[in-house]
C-alpha cells in the first residue's frame, strides 16, 4: 500500500465513541487518500518512463541490435507471422510506438497500410515520423497513455513491442480485453515483447534470463554508458509470465492463441479475432 495510506488520521481513537457515521467518514476518507495516492503513484511512474524513453530517443535506435541480441530473428518473426495479403490496404495501431521501428518495418512490407502511432514519449514519436515520411508516409501521431486512451477506431492489426511489459499485471490483461474489441473481425493482435518465465516461481528462470542478456550485449561490444541507461530503464519493467499472459488472450476472446517465437525473456506473442461478426 502507498505509504501516505498508511498514515493514521486524526482523532483515530474517537471513532466508537462517535458511532457508524463517523465510523463511514474514517473509511470514505482512507479510500479517497489511498485512491488519491494511487493515481498519484501511477501519473508519477509514467511521468518517469516518458522522461526515461524522451532522454534515449537519439540514440534507441543506434542500440538495438545490441540491447536485443535476437534482433533479426525477433523482430522478423513479429512482421513474418502477420497473415495479410502485402497489398492489402490495412488499418494498423501500434500501441508504444517509440521511435518507430517495428511498425517502421511492417509499412515496409504492406506499403498500402495506414497506421496510428500511439506513445507517451513526444521526442520517440517525432523520430518515428521522420522514419515514415522517409517512406513517404503520414502516419498519425497520438501522445497518450494507451492503457487509458480509447482506440478510436477499429483495425485490421495491432501491434506492439516492447512496450507492454511496463504495464502491471492488472492493466495488462485489461488491455488485451480492450484490444479485442478494438479489432476488425478476422483482426491479429502481435505483442513482441518481453516476459517471465513459464512457472509462477519466476525467480530462477529471470536470473537466467537477465545473465544470459547480459552476456550477450557484452559480447556484443555493448558500452558502460549505454548498459548503465538500460538497465535504468529496465527499473520500470513489470514482466509476466509467459502462460499468464497466453491465459488472458484466451480469456479476452483471441483465437488462435500462441507464443511464435522465444529467446530467453524474448517472445512474440498474441493471438486472433473471429472471423464471423
Amino acid at each position: 500500500m502507498p505509504t501516505r495510506g498508511k498514515q493514521k488520521l486524526p482523532q483515530l481513537h474517537c471513532q466508537a465513541e462517535l458511532g457508524n457515521e463517523f465510523n463511514s467518514n474514517i473509511l470514505v476518507t482512507r479510500f479517497y487518500l489511498v485512491t488519491r495516492d494511487f493515481h498519484f503513484q501511477q501519473r508519477t511512474f509514467n511521468m518517469n518512463i516518458q522522461a526515461a524513453f524522451n532522454l534515449a530517443a537519439a540514440e534507441y535506435d543506434g542500440l538495438r541490435r545490441i540491447l536485443v541480441p535476437c534482433f533479426d530473428d525477433f523482430y522478423g518473426t513479429a512482421v513474418q507471422v502477420i497473415p495479410f495479403e502485402h497489398t492489402a490496404p490495412l488499418k494498423v495501431l501500434d500501441l508504444g510506438a517509440g521511435t518507430g521501428l517495428y511498425s517502421g518495418m511492417v509499412q515496409a512490407i504492406f506499403p498500402n497500410a495506414e497506421f496510428t502511432l500511439m506513445d507517451l514519449a513526444l521526442e520517440m514519436l517525432e523520430k518515428a515520423q521522420a522514419r515514415f515520411a522517409g517512406m513517404g508516409k503520414s502516419p498519425k501521431i497520438w501522445v497518450r497513455d494507451y492503457a487509458k486512451t480509447d482506440f478510436g477506431d477499429s483495425y485490421d492489426l495491432i501491434i506492439s513491442g516492447l512496450s507492454i511489459h511496463h504495464l502491471s499485471d492488472a492493466d495488462k490483461e485489461r488491455l488485451y480485453s480492450r484490444i479485442h474489441q478494438a479489432l476488425k473481425p478476422g483482426g491479429m493482435f502481435i505483442n513482441a515483447d518481453q516476459v517471465l518465465g513459464r512457472t509462477a516461481n519466476t525467480a530462477n528462470l529471470d536470473k537466467l534470463y537477465r545473465q544470459n542478456w547480459l552476456n550477450a550485449v557484452k559480447t556484443l561490444g555493448v558500452s558502460a554508458d549505454a548498459l548503465a541507461a538500460a538497465q535504468k530503464r529496465m527499473k520500470f519493467d513489470r514482466l509476466a509470465p509467459l502462460d499468464l499472459q497466453l491465459g488472458w488472450l484466451e480469456a479476452a476472446g483471441f483465437q488462435d492463441v500462441d507464443c511464435w517465437y522465444k529467446n530467453f525473456s524474448f517472445v512474440v506473442l498474441g493471438g486472433c479475432r473471429s472471423a464471423e461478426v
